[in-house]
């Protein structure tokens, strides 16, 4: 029997704000499910607490790489809550590098880390994972249902893209009215090693049901094509 697909799941912080525990609890349930199936490989967001501890740092005059650390400390202390909801299907560790990632692969259990380095999103650190283990998939789980052609928290007839180039991510990311930028879908660094790498990437709405439907294809969101 060969070794199962790795699946990359970008989780939003937000996942880990309000209600965490039984948010945390329907996401650990479907990630066992599917570990049937795949092997998922999640990164978690900083959310809520990782800005208000920068907020506040930078107040006081941190420096921004500083400020990053920071971020990245909160995001593996999430990552630590999701391990433990999910139990002995888990790597009981963090891993804190694109090599600690890879080796603690091997063993085929789901394996959740957070940030990896300063100046670097986890979009961008989530992709660089999934080049790294040759993931069958990234799915970048957000709070919104894809991507559109302007920011959908603020503009009610803003467009979804079900499916966009690469290229046109980069040009909405360089426009002044920066849809994916302003609500952090992608970034510069994340699509050039999705671009690089050709990595099949679906950005969809951090939801377990959701996450569950792109692992049997029934995806809804927006793909990114090379």
């Amino acid at each position: 029997m060969g070794a199962k697909e790795r699946v990359v799941i970008k989780l939003s912080g937000r996942v880990f704000d309000e209600d965490a525990a039984s948010e945390l609890k329907k996401y650990s349930t479907i990630l066992v499910e599917i570990l049937d199936s795949v092997q998922p490989i999640v990164v978690a967001g900083g959310g809520k607490v990782a800005r208000q501890y920068i907020t506040i740092a930078r107040a006081f005059g941190s420096d921004e790489a500083s400020l990053d650390i920071m971020g990245i400390e909160v995001s593996r202390l999430n990552a630590r809550l999701l391990i433990a909801a999910i139990g002995d299907n888990a790597f009981p560790s963090v891993p804190t590098d694109l090599e600690q990632v890879s080796m603690a692969a091997i063993g085929g259990k789901i394996i959740v880390t957070g940030g990896l380095h300063p100046g670097q999103s986890t979009n961008a650190t989530a992709a660089l994972i999934a080049e790294k283990v040759k993931a069958g998939k990234f799915l970048n789980a957000t709070d919104v249902d894809g991507i559109y052609d302007s920011d959908p928290n603020k503009n009610k007839d803003a467009k979804l893209f079900k499916e966009i180039t690469v290229k046109k991510c980069l040009d909405l990311l360089s426009s002044e009215n920066s849809a994916a930028g302003a609500y952090d879908l992608m970034d510069i660094v994340a699509l050039k090693v999705i671009e690089r790498s050709k990595i099949p990437t679906l950005v969809l709405r951090s939801d377990p049901r959701t996450i569950k439907n792109a692992i049997v294809n029934r995806a809804t969101g927006t793909r990114i094509v090379i």
